[in-house]
């Protein structure tokens, strides 16, 4: 008798995803489990043939291979399937393994003889503005769990090799039978690893890892910002007995600057500006982040808030040649200690109107005039 095809059996189109597969097995594997139809030989073995279409089709390369040979694929070992297992085989496929997958972390399963990868780790680093703006090459010292160094990572003494756990014989789980299910769970005796260790490293207790502070070099590219995260692959805590390290990841933060603001890739900076020098015009000079300066002519008459543009002048920007620019605001400072000569002079030239030459002020003045001739009409 032929084989149904999966797809139908499932009730899924043949290009659905992982996500539909599952759920239209979880839909009909409820409508027809015995244990909601007791006695029902027909909703058993459509049930059997529901696991075993999704056996098939959750599984990426027996899905290619069943899109390409259909049921042939895992007939007589699999010929033309490149070796892959059937329903029936081996290895522990089947139902159990189905319930896993979609119940295991309910039940408190994990990956068959899966060690754990060691713990990602975070870096705080505070750098300067002008770090941010040239990039830096420093080290750093982080205290993590690097692999045992007397065991070689193994956490066995003295050369010797873990051995198979006795209780799952190397599979990381262990089976229990209740009631039509069979489920597995994670080894209690090896923790998932499949292996022992009879003899422990007495320097890292069998862990196959140590506390250790350890230097590293890291290179802050130029035009960081402010919460730039920089990935050090491999650099976090070792994992257990061997197993691959996690991440160390840098959270850039920059300090105030006494001088620059920062906004994006332009910088700001306020500059204050002799009175003389803002009536009359002149040059300042005004310092940039490469560490130079720079020369801004003021035009005569300029007041407080104005701002003047550098092009070219501001920070790097990240992975790019680009700059941004600078912006100088200036503040237009009133002469304080005056000699007595000085003082003659300004009232000298109070004198000769010059309350007239200040715009801002005799527009404000003049319009609170008009506000009090309103007040009296």
């Amino acid at each position: 008798m032929a084989k149904t095809d999966y797809y139908e059996t499932l009730g899924a189109a043949k290009g659905a995803s992982k996500e539909d597969l599952k759920k239209a097995y979880r839909k009909l594997a409820m409508q027809h489990h015995p244990d909601r139809n007791p006695g029902d030989a027909e909703a058993e073995r459509k049930f059997k043939e529901l696991n075993e279409a999704y056996d098939v089709l959750k599984d990426d390369q027996k899905r290619a291979a069943y899109d390409r040979f259909g049921h042939a694929a895992f007939e007589n070992g699999g010929g033309g399937g490149g070796g892959f297992e059937g329903f029936a085989g081996g290895g522990g496929g089947g139902f159990a393994d189905i319930f896993e997958e979609m119940f295991g972390d309910f039940m408190g399963g994990g990956r068959r003889g899966a060690q754990g990868r060691g713990s990602d780790l975070r870096y705080n680093m505070g750098i300067s503005l002008e770090e941010a703006f040239k990039g830096n090459q420093t080290e750093i010292r982080v205290p993590t769990s690097v692999s045992c160094e007397s065991c070689n990572g193994s956490g066995a003494e003295g050369g010797s090799k873990p051995i198979s756990c006795p209780s799952c014989q190397g599979r990381g789980k262990i089976r229990a039978q209740q009631g039509f299910f069979t489920i597995e769970r994670t080894c209690p005796s090896c923790g998932g690893a499949g292996q022992v260790i009879e003899n422990p490293c007495r320097t890292c207790q069998g862990a196959g890892r140590q506390r250790k502070e350890k230097t590293l070099s890291v290179n802050i590219p130029p035009g960081v910002e402010e919460g730039t995260r920089i990935r050090l692959a491999g650099e976090g805590e070792a994992g257990m007995r061997g197993a691959p390290p996690g991440d160390l990841y840098l959270f850039i933060t920059i300090q105030p600057h006494p001088i620059f603001n920062r906004e994006g890739a332009d910088i700001h900076c306020r500059v204050p500006v002799p009175m003389a020098t803002a009536s009359l015009g002149g040059q300042i000079e005004v310092p940039t982040i490469e560490g130079g300066r720079a020369r801004v002519a003021v035009p005569e008459g300029s007041q407080t808030g104005r701002q003047f543009r550098l092009k070219g002048k501001g920070m790097s920007v990240l992975r790019s040649p680009a700059r941004g620019d600078m912006y100088v605001e200036i503040a237009v400072e009133t002469p304080m200690n005056l000699t007595k000569k000085q003082r003659e002079l300004l009232e000298e030239f109070r004198r000769e109107g010059g309350d007239q030459t200040n715009p801002q002020s005799q527009g404000f003045f003049d319009k609170v005039k008009e506000f009090f001739d309103d007040l009296t009409e």
